[in-house]
């Protein structure tokens, strides 16, 4: 049997007691990334707002890192931040910034190491 892979740390626990729940889970959550209605940037930057408010630093990293790496710039991630705090507080922004701009970089980072790969 072959290891499977989890994006996230909560799919192997709720895989190994539900596997029929997160594979229609996994699935639905592929049809919310597929949506058109939005530019991907503008998703990205969405959910990122939604891991702030939900103090979730993990998902702040993580859309933040794929806001970069689909064309979102510093200013864009800390602006979208930002306009959280008049309904959610200054506190949760303040925490997401450092994980916001970790992401941001590991974004770049990503971006530069494609660009390198199709010059190479």
């Amino acid at each position: 049997m072959t290891e499977q892979a989890f994006s996230f740390s909560y799919e192997q626990p709720l895989h190994e007691v539900f596997p029929a729940l997160h594979e229609a889970q996994s699935a639905w959550l592929a049809e919310i990334e597929s949506l058109k209605a939005l530019d991907r940037k503008t998703h990205e930057l969405v959910r990122m707002v939604c891991s702030v408010i939900l103090r979730n630093p993990g998902g702040v990293h993580r859309h933040a890192r794929l806001a970069a790496e689909v064309g979102a710039s510093w200013d864009e991630i800390a602006a979208a931040i930002v306009l959280t705090e008049p309904g959610f507080g200054i506190l949760p922004a303040v925490e997401a910034l450092p994980e916001a701009r970790s992401g941001f970089e590991e974004g770049l980072r990503a971006v530069a190491s494609e660009l390198d790969d199709a010059d190479g």
